[in-house]
């Protein structure tokens, strides 16, 4: 499948070689805007990529230059929700390890469960609690990467020491950290499940990320994730969760975690 895959993409790409790989989340598609684009493929054009089926994830790989630096941006990505298997969701992070990729930076949407928080804040994601989902990406037979990954520190430290450097120097903010939980959904949490998800310890809850991060682990990719707070999910003031509210907080956020992204490339070796 990968050799299929990577067969087609550097027969369009003239054989681009990206240096970052970039996820971006429900939202949070802007970010394009910034890239010297010299190649953007449709999901459904490309063997072996399912397709994306969330009309806020535009569905298309683009490659191109970002702060100078070669990237390959999924903008959209897809979701256990969708009735895709963990291993179909996490393939792309295969296909930029093996087209070259040295760090990944990923976003999402997500629902602030610290009450410190608020909406249109920026979490870096310090780490996470997988426990919740249904399947894991690794399962089954290991055919790349190490077959026990550990997770000790699944975001890596220079990575966020980076990120919180670009973030005083720039005056980036209001910018949080936190533990990100992801939950398969579609539907969204109970009053009940969220009490649950804030006394485990998580600052954030979202349906993407984490399996992509497992990945990246297991293929010892550098990774730095951002959560964009678009919805609070705190039990006792909970207000019913309305899409084009939360499309339009991940819009505030967005040029600041654009800006936290370009900065962040231009220090990457």
């Amino acid at each position: 499948m990968l050799t299929e895959t990577l067969s087609h993409l550097h027969s369009l790409t003239r054989s681009f070689r990206p240096e970052v790989g970039i996820i971006l989340g429900t939202g949070l598609a802007g970010l394009v805007a910034d890239i010297d684009v010299e190649y953007e493929i449709a999901y459904e054009d490309i063997p072996h990529f399912v397709h994306s089926t969330v009309e806020s994830h535009k569905g298309k790989l683009i490659f191109g230059r970002l702060a100078g630096k070669p990237v390959v941006c999924m903008q959209g990505r897809f979701h256990y929700y969708e009735g895709y298997s963990m291993k179909e969701i996490t393939y792309p992070v295969r296909v930029m390890q093996a087209l070259g990729i040295r760090n990944l930076l990923i976003s999402n949407a997500a629902g602030g469960l610290n009450p410190a928080f608020s909406e249109a804040d920026i979490m870096l994601i310090t780490d996470h609690i997988s426990l919740f989902l249904p399947d894991n990406p690794l399962f089954g037979k290991n055919t790349s990467g190490d077959r026990f990954p550990d997770m000790s520190e699944p975001y890596c430290p220079d990575l966020l020491e980076k990120a919180r450097r670009i973030i005083r120097e720039q005056g980036i903010g209001p910018v949080q950290e936190g533990v990100y939980v992801p939950v398969p959904g579609p539907q969204l949490e109970t009053r009940a499940e969220y009490r649950l998800l804030r006394q485990l310890g998580a600052d954030a809850v979202g349906m993407s990320t984490v399996p992509e991060v497992i990945v990246a682990v297991q293929l010892k990719i550098p990774v730095l994730a951002v959560s964009v707070i678009t919805d609070m999910c705190i039990p006792e003031t909970l207000k019913k969760a309305e899409l084009q509210h939360i499309l339009a907080n991940a819009a505030t956020a967005e040029p600041r975690m654009t800006l936290l992204f370009r900065e962040l490339i231009k220090t990457l070796d």
